[in-house]
This record gives structure tokens, sequence and C-alpha cells, in this order.
């Protein structure tokens, strides 16, 4: 791993070095909440989970994942709207380097969805994520509680116009 933010991003399919990957990320907490538990079922490019990589071969970023991945327990499909869940591997986190990491996510949902409304959503006590959605343009809709992994969580439930 490079300690070098990439110049430029893509976005590629998932390999299972990259899900393997994902399996071990372990966050400082809070984001903990965030860990892949051992239970856990591997993501997969069948699962429609995408990497975000440094272009020309650069480093593993993390991931992206829209649909039904996406979604937290409880949490119905909206016609007309496309759940979205991204990761970033925790060695880059709180680095300043969301919005790189969501432009290209964006983009490339652009490019294979065209114009869509997108939903995410963020737990609720997750400020970092929630002042940059904001800044992406997502909107807060409204609250949504529920278990998961055992836990009750509450996640705020943000669109795109």
């Amino acid at each position: 791993m490079t300690d070098v933010w990439p110049a430029r991003l893509t976005v590629r399919p998932l390999t299972p070095d990259d899900a393997r990957r994902i399996g071990e990320w372990r966050y400082d907490w809070p984001w903990s909440a965030y860990d892949s538990r051992l239970e856990d079922e591997p993501v997969t490019a069948e699962m429609g989970y995408w990497a975000v990589a440094g272009a020309d071969g650069g480093p593993f970023l993390g991931y992206y994942c829209t649909g039904c991945e996406a979604r937290v327990p409880g949490l119905e499909p909206e016609p007309g709207v496309l759940d979205l869940g991204v990761g970033m591997a925790p060695e880059w986190v709180g680095q300043g380097h969301g919005t790189d990491f969501a432009a290209a996510v964006l983009a490339h949902i652009h490019q294979h969805h065209g114009p869509t409304v997108l939903r995410a959503t963020v737990q609720s006590w997750n400020t970092r994520s929630l002042k940059l959605t904001h800044h992406l343009g997502f909107r807060e809709q409204r609250r949504h509680r529920c278990i998961h992994n055992g836990e009750a969580v509450e996640y705020t439930v943000l669109t795109t116009d």
C-alpha cells in the first residue's frame, strides 16, 4: 500500500483480492461499527460491488454498491430510486479524500445508470459522512431505526434531487 493518494481515480470490477481485503478492514472507534464481521458473506462483483482505485493500476481505495446490497435492514426499495452504499479503506478515512472518492463513484453511476435519484443511508452519529453527503447534494429525508448486526441503529436517509 502506498501512502500517497492517487492523482486520478478509476472504478473497476471488484476482484476476489479486493473482497478479501474488505473483509479484513478494521476501523478506529466509533467507525468500528462499519467493520466486516467474520460471519458476513464476502462481497463479490456478482453482487454489484465495484472497486474504487488509483488509475493505471493504482492502489485499491474502497468500493461502492447499489440496489439491495446498499440497503440497511427494513429499508424498502423505492421506485425510481437507486440505493447507494460506499466504503473507503480505513487507512484513507478522515484524510480529506471523501470528495474525490465520491466524485469517481458518482461519475461511474451516472455513466452506467444515467440521471437517477440516489438514496444513501448514513448512521446518524456519523457527522463526517453526513457532511460529505450534504456537500455532494444529498438532502435528508428522514430517520430510519432498525436492528443491524444485533444492535439498535439509527440511520439518516438522504436522497439526491
